[in-house]
């Protein structure tokens, strides 16, 4: 099966902290892919798996109609692929990916982007209450993540490179920063996400047609 990430992806990028701009010299490179499996091979019973891990360390790849599937409904992990800084291959079809980009996006990536930060910091809290440690690097993905969401719903672009509050959250990473202030200025971002909810320009509901119109040229492309 693993045939099909090396034979099939459309698009190849590098996410994480490297195209965070949160790396250091010992940094892993977290690799994202998109495979599209022959339209064909859906003509059987068995079908083609929806992700794969590997062949690299570190690595993980979705189907492409999965993939379209997780974007759609906003989910923060999957978007960051298409806004990625550090592709590392790309062909026709993953061209025709990032071009449609924007038809994934839509107000539910308040709810998506919030819901993870919540997640991260309640867990955090929970760590705090229950040992009385703090798990830094949780606590920063979260505040990346409440930034991250604000930009996206007031630009209509995903935000992946943070290089900007590198010193900011990689002091977070590193616990120089008090769990006062750091969950005061999660509260602060959770309310800067409310304002931009509020006030963005993206719409309802992501593009289904679009989306169904480019999934539909991909299968057709790959009808050999």
């Amino acid at each position: 099966m693993i045939k099909l990430v090396e034979r099939h992806t459309v698009l190849a990028v590098v996410v994480g902290s490297r195209a965070y701009g949160l790396h250091d010299s010992d940094s892993d490179y977290d690799r994202r892919g998109v495979y599209a499996a022959p339209t064909r091979s859906f003509w059987h019973l068995d079908k083609p798996p929806t992700h794969l891990d590997g062949p690299a360390v570190e690595q993980f790849s979705w189907e492409f109609e999965r993939f379209c599937l997780l974007a759609l409904q906003g989910n923060p992990t999957v978007l960051e692929v298409l806004w990625s800084p550090l592709v590392e291959s790309i062909t026709v079809d993953g061209e025709w990916l990032l071009a449609a980009r924007q038809a994934f996006l839509s107000r539910r990536v308040a709810e998506t982007y919030g819901n993870y930060a919540r997640d991260q910091l309640n867990r955090v809290a929970a760590r705090r209450e229950r040992t009385g440690e703090t798990n830094h690097k949780q606590a920063m993905h979260m505040i990346r993540l409440l930034v991250a969401g604000a930009h996206v719903l007031r630009t209509g672009e995903v935000l992946v490179d943070v290089r900007h509050l590198r010193d900011r959250l990689l002091a977070v990473r590193r616990g120089e920063v008090p769990w006062d202030e750091v969950a005061a200025w999660a509260a602060d971002l959770l309310g800067e996400l409310g304002e931009a909810a509020a006030a963005t320009e993206l719409p309802d509901q992501p593009d289904r047609v679009d989306v169904d119109r480019l999934l539909t040229a991909v299968r057709e492309r790959n009808l050999q």
